[in-house]
């Protein structure tokens, strides 16, 4: 049976019975919003949202923190039929005329006031150039949360301001959603250009939920950390699966290490998601001031920095919880492949598994072709299911390449079929590295260079050349009397020679993006970092 958002949350709370659906860190304090609470704040949300216009079809633009204000205008613009585009609040002018431009948002939603960020400064310059590169955008109305010591006329960019309130007067709204339209649309990775925008019905949302709840054993009762930004498709997912499943979201606005720690020990937190980096910092603060999380049982922890297994060792370790290895995207609606437990956790914390749904269907493809592989192998990994984008908003051309003719999302990213419905996560197609005619993936090399007790994370990159690909290294120290020269060493002795880097570069840090997901490295930065250093060395006879 088909379903909508609102639909989906009215099923979590009669499984939630008395358990609140939110608590939330405000300032120094925290609310415990209920169910029936959060119904009047959306309640609220809506009617604010209809004044303004919005109608079914409509895009909302949805520039907040986490917090009840976002999870209010979600549900209330999803009830009135109207999709929410999610903006970081950490996005620039550049990033934020390009979504404007191309999502043609009717409505912005905005904090007046969030820690020391000028909204209504990048707003309005964003507005500028959006409308100077598209002549025929109209400008967009704002609605500022949080309003009353704000002057409202600096958010105005043309389409007119107001405040919007989530104060309740007891009245209920009407479900005028459907389950087939466009409910949220997920600003991709941008690593192929500009982000493209991701789109999603109602009824793949609600869908996936609660599949993704079971895939980690969320149940009515628990407590699951909602810090990953909502307006990303990891931390959208996670909230949305923990209020499907009666469990209560503990949400904080800004990530703070001992903030966060003191926050999950309080309220008994059962589950954490995110990338090894949150997880870094996690067990920093843990460092410094032990807590003990004797709930803490369930989580998934994504690899963006390389250490994802003594991370998880950590958490199995001192408090018996479990993180599986997780492969999705903001096309697929994240969590489309988990990792079984396993006594061995290099193998459960791997990027892949199998797919958390009977619904969805996986296959590999040539590369170049695109072309299905039969039997194991390599290849491009493909997808079918209900998770599946519907569309890229504002790109019909970038909706048709990423699609196939019998409906499979190519996704870009290579993967090994190792038989039994599993699969490994290799490394995006456009990364991986052709040595010597053979195909190795990037990671390969790196986690040889991160076996060395002296290295602390490390990147590898290809640089093309008349010859192929020449692999470069970029690695931190954890003891800084290392040498490049003796990584180079390590490497020859340890490695086929094909694979040994042509330059190893020592960082004191690395580039980087904090992106809706966690933070990433930025690979694009250190491709050019390698080429330059190769210049030379390339210039010889």
């Amino acid at each position: 049976m088909r379903q909508t958002l609102l639909g989906m949350l009215a099923d979590g709370a009669r499984a939630a019975g008395e358990a609140p659906a939110v608590i939330e860190r405000r300032g120094q304090a925290y609310a415990v919003v209920s169910h029936a609470a959060l119904r009047d704040s959306i309640a609220a949300a809506a009617r604010g949202l209809a004044g303004a216009g919005v109608r079914g079809g409509d895009v909302v633009g949805l520039w907040l923190p986490n917090g009840l204000d976002y999870l209010a205008v979600e549900f209330a613009a999803a009830g009135l039929g109207a999709a929410v585009l999610g903006i970081n609040t950490r996005y620039g002018v550049f990033e934020l005329a390009h979504l404007l431009a191309t999502s043609r948002t009717r409505l912005i939603v905005a904090p007046g006031r969030f820690l020391d960020l000028d909204f209504a400064g990048r707003l309005t310059a964003a507005v500028a150039a959006a409308r100077a590169a598209s002549t025929d955008l109209p400008p967009p109305m704002v609605m500022v949360f949080r309003a009353d010591d704000i002057d409202l006329a600096a958010f105005d960019v043309g389409g007119g301001v107001a405040r919007l309130s989530l104060d309740s007067d007891g009245g209920s709204m009407a479900d005028a959603g459907s389950p087939e339209a466009p409910v949220n649309y997920f600003t991709t990775s941008g690593s192929t250009g500009a982000p493209k925008l991701a789109g999603h019905s109602q009824d793949a949302v609600a869908t996936h939920a609660p599949i993704a709840a079971g895939a980690f054993d969320i149940r009515p009762g628990d407590v699951v950390q909602a810090v990953l930004p909502f307006c990303g498709v990891f931390g959208f997912t996670i909230v949305m699966a923990a209020l499907a499943s009666g469990a209560t979201c503990l949400v904080d606005p800004v990530f703070d290490g001992p903030t966060v720690l003191r926050s999950m020990a309080r309220f008994g937190v059962t589950h954490v998601f995110g990338g090894d980096d949150l997880f870094d910092r996690l067990h920093a603060a843990w460092l410094d001031e032990p807590a003990d999380l004797p709930r803490f049982r369930r989580g998934a922890i994504a690899q963006f920095e390389g250490r994802a297994v003594p991370l998880a060792s950590w958490a199995r370790q001192r408090f018996g919880a479990e993180l599986n290895g997780i492969y999705g995207s903001s096309e697929l609606l994240a969590f489309v492949m988990s990792r079984p437990l396993h006594d061995d956790l290099a193998a459960q914390v791997k990027g892949g598994g199998r797919p958390v749904s009977e619904r969805i269907e996986l296959r590999i493809a040539d590369p170049g072709t695109g072309a299905p592989c039969a039997g194991e192998g390599e290849g491009e990994l493909q997808v079918r299911g209900y998770n599946r984008l519907i569309h890229y908003l504002g790109n019909p051309d970038a909706t048709r390449r990423a699609i196939t003719a019998d409906g499979w999302y190519r996704t870009g990213d290579l993967v090994s079929d190792d038989g039994d419905g599993a699969f490994t996560f290799l490394c995006r197609n456009s990364e991986a590295l052709r040595l010597r005619g053979f195909l190795v993936e990037p990671a390969e090399i790196e986690q040889y260079l991160m076996s060395h007790p002296g290295v602390d994370v490390a990147r590898v990159v290809g640089v093309k050349t008349d010859r192929g690909d020449v692999p470069v290294g970029f690695v931190t120290l954890a003891d800084k009397a290392l040498t490049a020269e003796s990584l180079h060493g390590f490497c020859r002795v340890g490695m086929a020679a094909f694979k040994v880097p042509a330059r190893i570069e020592i960082l004191d840090t690395f580039p980087v993006t904090a992106g809706t997901n966690g933070v990433k490295i930025r690979l694009e930065d250190l491709r050019r970092m390698a080429a330059e250093r190769l210049a030379p060395a390339q210039a010889g006879p």
